[in-house]
């Protein structure tokens, strides 16, 4: 009983100091006089209470009664004015941020908290609330509901209440202001709508230097050179592929921007308040306020990412503008992208990179921006690529060495592809995969191997300079070299933790941080995890090679015709789909052993974590997707042995050959299968139906059946509708998945030139899917400022590098184009083509084989074999070394490695001739930047010009009201002669 009203008596002085000054008003915010003042040295600045009741504009329109917190009621519920996005019951006073969270239902018995029952209640309460002061670290830049997932623990709902009583209390006292909608038709669900007044802005926006226009406005010189007037020319010419958003300003004018400054508003284009700052600002700035409130009464400070993770608040976003669909869907720039935008009818249009960057952010605005330049440079290398393929199909029936194999009349008997099950066969019945295998192993695919190769050069420079033109127009110059990366919350918990396990140990004056002693626990983990991911990646290819002798044998003495007919087709394309499965499902859990990985790193900041992050992300995923396609490329074929000696693996498994046409074609198929199958399979259904599924979850977990939800989607207010949405996660699965593809067009692109083609068709569709999901499936992102892609620029020149090497290889080894270049030019008879396979294949002496791998059939159509004949360069049985590597065999090597030699100086050399070549900045922008820093200067040198005319007339009118100087000297003369 004592505990019990002790308890009470806490909640009851509590809720005194919660007590609005209005009659009946909810006791959930403070009085603005009680509230303690914060230092300057703390992470917000103090908000004095004169600057509270200043709201400029909006305070005039706000009735004389309107608090800053208040409980909705369903009475209270008045019509939206005519704008943009949510508002708060009043329909004036913008909703810029929303936090939602779940109540107990009436029904259900609530479960006591264990910390009531502590005696000390009431004096860790206090202590707690005198702790507000102490200094906390800045959360992750990254949407706080996925940040939040890491760490779930289970609050009970009073420890979770005055949690977030005390968070709001906090957040009151910044400034912001809050509107509590309890009466949702959302059964179970809280929202707390958070609206930040002009005031608020003002100072948040000089504290984060966010540069904002002024009202000097410039002409933005086009130029006169030749290229400027080509670029104009191409732009009037494909006007009508431009989407129909409208400009504030036309694009020959600039506003001349700079850091805000509360000192200097005349200096800024005040003209339209309530669209000085944008709805993405609003809502970036209120996030920055969320993340430097704390909440200490827990064991430790609590901030909005830790509120989320503990359940003290389910979700937390930005409002969307307004509907999309509908009738009362009001003009806004969600609806102006959806229309122009995230439709499939709009497809053969640009991107509107300025609405995208105004509504999302900086760093998402890049993404696109970089997603539609990558598509766009695909355009040419598509074309090549269908020309190099058409190449090969209209010289096919030209092709002397297929035309051989496909001659019936040269009878050319070859040894068995297994033991025992497998008989002698005819090279005529491999007509077919030599004809397929001209159409991408021809002397046109060298040529498209050196225009690849340099065309990753030029759009690595096309996007810098590109790059360069957005950070100038979005006024991101300068942006990032005074920016200060905060450290992340996790960390500061570790730094805290270790901080009281030395407390008595440690100087007072000696900073705690985590070392590499305090990491290499991870860091172990972490080698050793990796090391066995990628083992098992290994593991499976070999598992998919066992498969392919397995079935290769079985198929072989299978009774059914139509298991017989066409072995190689059947197997070569079950394992490419097997390996594509693999693949598939291999790829998601490497995502979540990537992330764990990083997570017990505990990195110090945002940006360590996210770099580590994509890095293990990256050497999974990649050496996932690339091992089937390396082993086809440069091992299959290279570890056979020769008939009578073969290599063995796994007991009586014998190593796999190549068809008589080399292994480029099989190389094909995978390729072609796994690019194929992860666009249409991982990229485009997955992100389809996944985000679909989840939302049907959700909407189960709701409790609301299908009918009544779409009965109470007309009625639903604009927070209530984002509550549905999914989740930002974050770009780094689309950027991934178009790095893997990068990857799958450049690095073998000499086997499968119809690469880029795919990858146009997949990105033109990847664009308006990707487009539709920001819009209409997920919530809004919290707007971030970038100004480079970051580390994935340096990812995609390591693969541009990678690929060189990669094609040389592939040319001099998988294809025949080297073992064809030296028979014409030195073993040919008469300097053409006719006796290369007669000279590529040698001889064997069927009595020569191994006891027990000789075939159970030893006739072909009725004829006894003495010889047969296998693909490659060795002496005959007959010679004095019979069956060691001949002379064409080294000759062959020596051209093949000379070739790589070449191939990849040759191509360096004209890469970087190209990169030197091509400016990072183009000349324009670095004209029209000087020039705006010839503008700042002369701004503020009028600004300081005004100042002292201002204060030279203040002088003035001071001089004026006070006694005249020649009144002063008068006086004293005659004080002098008396």
């Amino acid at each position: 009983m004592e505990r019990q009203d002790e308890l009470n008596g806490a909640i009851e002085s509590l809720n005194h100091q919660n007590a609005m000054e209005e009659p009946g008003s909810p006791t959930l915010s403070p009085k603005l006089e009680d509230l303690s003042i914060m230092d300057r040295s703390d992470n917000y600045w103090p908000v004095p209470n004169e600057e509270k009741k200043l709201d400029m504009d909006n305070t005039k329109t706000r009735d004389d009664n309107s608090i800053q917190m208040k409980n909705l009621n369903v009475d209270d519920r008045t019509p939206l004015c005519v704008g943009l996005g949510p508002y708060f019951a009043d329909g004036k006073r913008r909703v810029d941020y929303v936090l939602a969270y779940n109540i107990q239902k009436p029904n259900s018995a609530r479960r006591k908290s264990p910390k009531f029952a502590d005696g000390n209640f009431v004096r860790r309460l206090r202590r707690s609330l005198s702790l507000r002061n102490s200094r906390a670290p800045l959360q992750p830049k990254e949407d706080p509901e996925i940040a939040a997932q890491e760490q779930q623990t289970d609050y009970h709902e009073d420890d979770k209440r005055f949690r977030r009583e005390e968070f709001e209390e906090n957040l009151v006292q910044t400034g912001l202001e809050l509107e509590k909608d309890e009466q949702s038709k959302i059964p179970g669900v809280v929202f707390l709508k958070i609206h930040a007044p002009w005031n608020v802005l003002c100072r948040e926006a000089e504290f984060m230097k966010l540069k904002m226009p002024t009202t000097k406005v410039f002409d933005v010189k086009q130029g006169g050179n030749i290229v400027e007037k080509i670029r104009l020319f191409i732009h009037k010419v494909t006007a009508p592929l431009h989407p129909k958003v409208d400009n504030i300003q036309p694009q020959c004018v600039k506003s001349l921007c700079h850091p805000f400054s509360r000192e200097k508003e005349h200096m800024f284009d005040l003209s339209d308040k309530d669209k000085f700052f944008d709805s993405k600002t609003r809502s970036a700035i209120v996030y920055e306020v969320l993340k430097r409130t704390r909440c200490t009464r827990a064991t430790y400070s609590m901030g909005i990412t830790s509120l989320l993770a503990n359940g003290v608040y389910t979700s937390a976003y930005p409002p969307h503008d307004g509907d999309i669909e509908g009738l009362n869907a009001e003009p806004n720039d969600r609806k102006t992208l959806y229309e122009e935008w995230a439709s499939y009818s709009v497809f053969y249009k640009y991107q509107p990179i300025g609405l995208i960057r105004k509504y999302f952010g900086e760093k998402v605005g890049l993404y696109f921006a970089w997603l539609g330049v990558y598509t766009q440079m695909l355009i040419p290398a598509a074309i090549v690529g269908v020309i190099v393929f058409l190449y090969g199909c209209a010289t096919v029936d030209d092709n002397i060495p297929s035309m051989e194999i496909c001659d019936p009349r040269n009878n050319i008997t070859m040894c068995p592809l297994c033991d025992s099950a497998c008989s002698y066969w005819k090279l005529v019945t491999a007509c077919g995969t030599a004809r397929a295998s001209h159409l991408f192993d021809n002397p046109a695919t060298v040529f498209f191997s050196i225009f690849m190769a340099l065309w990753a050069v030029l759009f690595m420079e096309h996007w810098k300079r590109r790059q360069i033109r957005l950070n100038y127009v979005w006024d991101l110059t300068g942006f990032g070299e005074e920016e200060e990366d905060h450290n992340r919350a996790e960390y500061e918990l570790r730094v805290m933790q270790k901080a009281m396990r030395q407390e008595n140990s440690t100087s007072k004056g000696e900073k705690v941080k985590l070392t590499c002693t305090d990491r290499l626990p991870a860091y172990l983990t972490m080698v050793a995890m990796m090391a066995f991911m990628i083992s098992v990646t290994f593991v499976i290819v070999f598992g998919v090679i066992l498969y392919r002798i397995s079935i290769k044998t079985a198929l072989h003495i299978s009774t059914y015709p139509a298991a017989r007919y066409n072995v190689r087709a059947t197997v070569k394309t079950t394992a490419a789909i097997i390996n594509l499965i693999v693949i598939i499902i291999l790829d998601e859990i490497y995502g979540a052993v990537a992330r764990w990985l990083t997570v017990l790193e505990v990195p110090k900041t945002d940006r360590s974590f996210e770099e580590r992050l994509i890095f293990k992300t990256f050497i999974l995923k990649f050496v996932n997707a690339f091992t089937p396609i390396v082993y086809l490329a440069f091992f299959r074929g290279r570890l056979v042995g020769r008939p009578g000696k073969y290599l063995y693996v796994v007991g009586s498994y014998r190593m796999e050959e190549c068809a008589h046409a080399g292994c480029l074609m099989e190389l094909c198929i995978q390729l072609c299968i796994t690019m194929l199958g992860k666009q249409l399979i991982q990229n485009n259904l997955f992100e389809i139906g996944i985000p679909k599924l989840k939302k049907m979850l959700r909407k189960k977990k709701s409790d609301l059946d299908t009918k009544r939800e779409e009965e109470l989607a007309k009625t639903l207010q604009r927070h209530e509708k984002d509550h549905f949405l999914g989740p930002f996660v974050g770009l780094n699965p689309e950027y991934m998945e178009m790095i893997i593809q990068f990857g799958m067009v450049t690095l073998f692109v000499a086997s499968f030139p119809l690469a880029p083609l795919f990858a146009l068709l997949n990105n033109i569709i990847e664009i308006r899917l990707d487009a539709k999901k920001f819009v209409m499936e997920l919530r809004r992102p919290i707007a971030v400022k970038a100004k480079d892609i970051g580390i994935w620029y340096n990812l995609l020149r390591g693969l541009s590098k990678v690929a060189v090497i990669l094609n040389a290889f592939v040319i001099a080894f998988t294809s025949d184009f080297i073992p064809r270049l030296v028979y014409q030019y030195m073993y040919s008879p008469d300097g053409t083509m006719h006796g290369f396979v007669n000279h590529s294949l040698s001889y064997f002496n069927v009595s020569d084989f191994q006891p027990g791998t000789d075939p159970i059939q030893p006739m072909i159509l009725g004829h006894k074999v003495n010889t047969c004949r296998y693909k490659d360069y060795r002496e005959p049985p007959w010679s004095n070394t019979p069956y060691d590597l001949s002379k064409e065999f080294w000759a062959i090597l020596a051209v093949r490695l000379a070739f790589v030699v070449v191939f990849q100086n040759v191509v360096m050399l004209m890469s970087d001739f190209v990169d030197w070549l091509i400016p990072d900045i183009p000349k324009d922008i670095s004209l029209q930047i000087h020039k705006e820093k010839v503008l700042m200067v002369e701004l503020f040198m009028k600004e300081e010009q005004r100042r002292r005319l201002t204060l030279r007339d203040s002088h003035k009118w001071n001089s004026s009201t006070s006694p005249s100087s020649s009144n002063k000297s008068l006086l004293q003369r005659t004080r002098s002669k008396t």
